[in-house]
C-alpha cells in the first residue's frame, strides 16, 4: 500500500499532479513511484529502492541516467550560450552543426532540418509543411494524411489524429481527413490460411484501394513507423515497405518515416528505414536524438521535399511556423554529443552485440502458455499475453493483465511498460549481459506470479 501520510512523497504527488497515460486504479492502490536519481540503467526512488529501467525512461534514455559526457556537454553549453531561438535569420552555431550532422548520418546526400521540442511537434510540423506545400503548388485539396491503426505519432491535435488508438475518440479525434489503414501485424491481423507474403500483398492492395477511393490528388502524405513502438513493438510483415513505397511513388504521395523511437540505433541500425531497406521522403527524429537529456525533435527533409518547401517559402518570403525553443543551443550541443556517443562510443555496437541474447531471452519467455507471441527488432521487444495460446484469445480487458505484470515487475525491482495486452522491453543501449539476465529473471518471476494468480482466480 502507498504511504498516505500527508507529507509523504506519494501523497504530495497525488495532491498536486495531474497524470497522463497512467493507470489511475494502480495509483490509488499503490501510489506514485517518486524517483530521485539514476545510476547507469537503474533509477532510485525516495525510499532508496533501485529499479532496472527496461523502458529506458520512455524509450529515450539510451545512454543511461548518469552519462558524464552528456552532462558535461550540457553544462559547457549553458556556460557558453544558454539559450536562443532559430527565427529571423539567427540561430546558434550548435544548431548549424547539428543540422549538418543530421544530414550526414541520414540516408540523404543533402537536405534541410527543422527543429521542434518533441516528436509530437515534429510530426505536427511535417503535416503543416505538406499542407503548406500543397497550397503553394496550387493543390489545396491535397489534405488527407494516411497512417495505420495502432500507430502512434504523438499527442497534439494533429499528431493524435494520426495516432490510430481508440483512446483518441475521448477527445473527439481524429480530425477530418486522417485515414487509418490496417495495422501490418501479421500474427494478429492475418487471415486463416494466409501466408505472410499474401498478407503483405493484401496490405498493398488495401493501400491501392484507399488511394483510388479517396483520390490520389487529395492525399498529402503517408506516415509510418518502421516498427510500431507504442502500438506494442509491431514490426511490419516481410516486404511491407517494398510493397507500399512503389504505390506511393506512383501516385506522388510522400512517405514519411517516423523514427522517434526507431532512430539512432534501437533497431540495430542508425535508422529503422535502414533496417527495413527503404529511403523515405522525410524522417521524424526525437527521443534518442538527445539520449533523453533534452526535449528535442527534428524534421529531416530529403532533397526533393527540401527543395519544394524552400521554393514555396521563398514565394511568400517565409515559412510561418516555429517554436521558441526550436534549435535550442543547449539541446543541439547535447544532441551532437549523443550522436557521437551512440555511433562512436560503442552504444550502437552494444545493441548489435546484445540483440541475439535479447531475442533468445524473449523467445524463452514466449514459451509460457500464456504468452502468445514474442515480436521485436534490435533491442526492442514485446510479449503478448493471451488467455488461450492456440486461438490467440486475449484476456478480458477488465483483468488489466499487462498492468498487473508491470506492477509486479516493479515490486521485483524492474520497470517495464504495459501496452494493451503486451509487456514491452526497450532497455538502455548501455546494458550489460548480467543486467540483461537480471531483467529476464525479474520479468519471468513476475509472469509466473501473475499467471498463477489468474489461474487461482485472484
Amino acid at each position: 500500500m502507498p504511504d498516505t501520510a500527508p507529507n509523504s512523497w506519494e501523497a504530495r504527488a497525488e495532491s498536486s499532479s495531474f497524470y497522463g497515460f497512467t493507470d489511475l486504479p494502480s495509483i490509488k492502490a499503490r501510489g506514485t513511484v517518486v524517483l530521485t536519481h539514476g545510476e547507469g540503467p537503474y533509477v532510485i526512488d525516495t525510499e532508496g529502492r533501485r529499479y532496472l529501467d527496461s523502458n529506458s525512461g520512455l524509450w529515450n534514455m539510451v545512454a543511461g541516467f548518469d552519462h558524464a559526457g552528456l552532462a558535461a556537454a550540457a553544462k559547457a553549453q549553458y556556460d557558453r550560450f544558454p539559450g536562443y531561438h532559430a527565427f529571423f535569420g539567427r540561430m546558434s552555431d550548435q544548431t548549424v552543426m547539428l543540422s549538418e550532422k543530421l544530414i550526414e548520418v541520414s540516408p540523404y546526400d543533402r537536405g534541410r532540418v527543422f527543429y521542434t521540442n518533441s516528436g509530437s511537434e515534429a510530426n505536427d510540423t511535417l503535416v503543416k509543411m505538406l499542407w503548406f506545400l500543397a497550397r503553394a503548388e496550387d493543390q489545396p485539396q491535397r489534405r488527407k494524411i494516411l497512417t495505420r491503426k495502432n500507430a502512434y505519432h504523438g499527442v497534439t491535435a494533429v499528431s493524435a489524429s494520426m495516432t490510430g488508438k481508440p483512446y483518441n475518440e475521448l477527445f473527439g479525434l481524429p480530425l477530418p481527413d486522417f485515414i487509418h489503414l490496417t495495422c501490418p501485424h501479421y500474427w494478429r491481423e492475418g487471415q486463416p490460411g494466409e501466408t505472410e507474403a499474401q498478407f503483405t500483398a493484401r496490405m498493398a492492395a488495401e493501400l491501392e484501394e484507399v488511394i483510388a477511393r479517396e483520390g490520389a490528388e487529395t492525399i498529402a502524405g503517408f506516415f509510418a513507423e518502421p516498427v510500431m513502438g507504442a502500438g506494442g513493438v509491431i514490426p511490419p510483415s516481410a516486404g511491407y515497405f517494398q510493397a507500399i513505397q512503389p504505390i506511393l511513388k506512383k501516385h506522388g504521395i510522400p512517405l514519411i518515416s517516423d523514427e522517434v523511437i526507431c532512430g539512432f540505433g534501437r533497431t540495430g541500425a542508425v535508422w529503422g528505414c535502414e533496417t527495413y531497406d527503404f529511403v523515405p521522403d522525410a524522417i521524424i527524429s526525437s527521443k534518442a536524438l538527445t539520449a533523453g537529456y533534452f526535449p528535442m525533435g527534428a524534421v529531416i527533409l530529403g532533397p526533393e521535399l527540401a527543395d519544394r518547401l524552400h521554393a514555396a517559402s521563398e514565394a511568400v518570403e517565409e515559412f510561418p511556423h516555429g517554436f521558441t525553443a526550436s534549435g535550442h543551443p543547449v539541446g543541439c550541443a547535447i544532441a551532437l554529443k549523443a550522436i557521437d556517443v551512440i555511433l562512436n562510443e560503442g552504444l550502437l555496437d552494444n545493441v548489435r552485440r546484445l540483440t541475439p541474447r535479447f531475442e533468445e531471452g524473449m523467445t524463452r519467455l514466449a514459451e509460457n502458455p500464456n504468452i502468445g507471441e514474442f515480436r521485436g527488432k534490435g533491442l526492442m521487444g514485446a510479449l503478448e499475453a493471451v488467455a488461450d495460446k492456440p486461438t490467440r484469445t486475449p484476456f478480458p480487458s477488465n483483468l488489466s493483465v499487462s498492468e498487473r505484470i508491470a506492477n509486479t515487475c516493479t515490486d521485483h525491482g524492474l520497470i517495464c511498460r504495459p501496452l494493451g495486452q503486451s509487456i514491452v522491453l526497450c532497455p538502455p543501449f548501455i546494458l550489460t549481459e548480467p543486467q540483461m539476465d537480471e531483467m529476464f529473471e525479474k520479468l519471468e518471476a513476475a509472469l509466473t506470479e501473475v499467471f498463477a494468480g489468474l489461474k487461482a482466480g485472484a
